[in-house]
């Protein structure tokens, strides 16, 4: 039987296209993020080109690390960037790929969402689309061998997010990560000051408080929250730095977050 295969849409953009080159810089990045500390349950983690957001994101992705051989199963939300549409929007093709090879989709996993009806499968969703697909090189060079449940978030309302995230996060080996920058093109100071309080509300699990403004996947962190608040979960931040603390000028900056649920 032939795989359907969803080819990469960013690479040679938003990081490298070729596979040492990327391997070498994820890896660079890893090695770099000085947090060490349990495993966490999920991430919140943001996708901007990787000489902006990589060293933000390595910092919550090396706390995976000691658990290499032990998640084997993703459950990944991004925001849609290219594509409206309401609900959240599953894949049809059996595996994503990036420069550093394929990754299978859990269609089991896949077919049980879609019984909800917020969820369908919006392949055209999906191809465009970086805020998943920028978390995977990270997620091959940490984890071993481990299925993929890609979920893009349209229109949609925090609990249909949180009853996807029900359904689907039932164990230890299901890591949950939510795909997400903070606030975009304000000024260096305005923008620290912002995210520390997008960082608070993310903290306290005061998801009712979030908003497009203060993060472009808010809809994902939201529904994140709530489950975490339901199941006794605590989030920390890791890193908080933005495009002005990376690669880019001050005058106009996005932040980044790294956070971790335990």
């Amino acid at each position: 039987m032939i795989k359907t295969v969803r080819l990469p849409a960013v690479a040679g953009t938003f990081y490298p296209d070729d596979p040492a080159e990327l391997r070498s810089m994820v890896t660079d990045f890893l090695s770099q993020a000085a947090r060490r500390g349990p495993v966490p349950r999920a991430l919140i983690s943001p996708h901007a080109g990787y000489i902006y957001s990589g060293p933000v994101a390595a910092s919550g992705y090396a706390l995976l690390m000691p658990a290499r051989d032990q998640i084997e199963r993703v459950v990944l939300l991004g925001p849609a960037h290219r594509v409206p549409f309401y609900g959240l929007a599953a894949t049809g093709a059996d595996e994503f790929a990036t420069p550093l090879g394929k990754v299978p989709i859990d269609r089991a996993a896949v077919n049980a969402a879609l019984r909800l009806p917020q969820v369908e499968i919006r392949d055209d969703a999906h191809q465009p689309e970086h805020s998943l697909e920028v978390q995977l090189p990270f997620l091959q060079t940490v984890l071993d061998d481990f299925s993929l449940v890609p979920f893009v978030i349209g229109q949609a309302r925090p609990e249909e997010v949180a009853q996807l995230l029900e359904l689907l996060w039932t164990n230890e080996r299901t890591l949950v990560v939510v795909s997400s920058d903070l606030s975009h093109y304000h000024d260096y100071w305005t923008a620290r000051t912002i995210d520390q309080e997008t960082s608070a509300m993310i903290e306290s699990l005061d998801w009712s408080r979030l908003s497009g403004e203060r993060a472009c996947g808010y809809l994902g962190i939201a529904g994140l929250l709530q489950v975490a608040r339901s199941r006794g979960l605590r989030v920390e931040t890791i890193d908080l730095r933005n495009s002005g603390d990376t690669a880019g000028p001050k005058d106009q900056v996005v932040g980044y977050g790294s956070y971790a649920i335990f």
